[in-house]
């Protein structure tokens, strides 16, 4: 199997702070996240290590699952690992700068089954790259938003 990279970044004109609590806050994810992807918590919400989460592609029928598990987490870095029709991480890190937070977010995965493999490579990858860049815009909107509603 052969791990797959997708990365993207964002300059965010907000504190790192913000930006995080949107990437953690499940109500602001909801409104950054992709609207044919839910994430429903498995107990209480938490990004601790080892909160664990499903984020469900609402597909009628068989909405395709990717169970999660928070393996990484310090001050502005969160790493979600993932295990269902793709294994891999899915790693949110914060850098404050003077203009802001540069939002970087490193998607890197497998997928196990070899005919998956093949859809997603032949249909899927430049729809996930190119939804990766529109979450970001839509999380750098919603981060904006809130530190002008507290910050002014």
């Amino acid at each position: 199997m052969e791990k797959t990279v997708f990365e993207q970044s964002v300059q965010i004109n907000a504190s790192s702070t913000i930006v995080e609590r949107c990437i953690t806050d499940l109500d602001l994810m909801h409104r950054w996240l992709n609207p044919v992807l839910r994430c429903q918590p498995v107990g209480e919400w938490s990004t601790k290590i080892g909160s664990r989460s499903r984020f469900i592609i609402k597909i009628p029928v068989i909405e395709p699952t990717l169970k999660s598990v928070v393996v990484e987490r310090e001050p502005g870095l969160i790493v979600w690992e993932f295990d269902g029709f793709f294994k891999g991480r899915d790693r949110w890190e914060c850098q404050p700068n003077p203009k802001g937070t540069q939002l970087i977010n490193r998607f890197e995965f497998e997928i196990p089954n070899p005919l998956i493999g093949w859809g997603f490579d032949r249909f899927a990858a430049n729809w996930t790259k190119n939804d990766m860049k529109a979450q970001l815009k839509r999380l750098k909107r919603v981060a904006e938003e809130v530190y002008q509603i507290e910050c002014g």
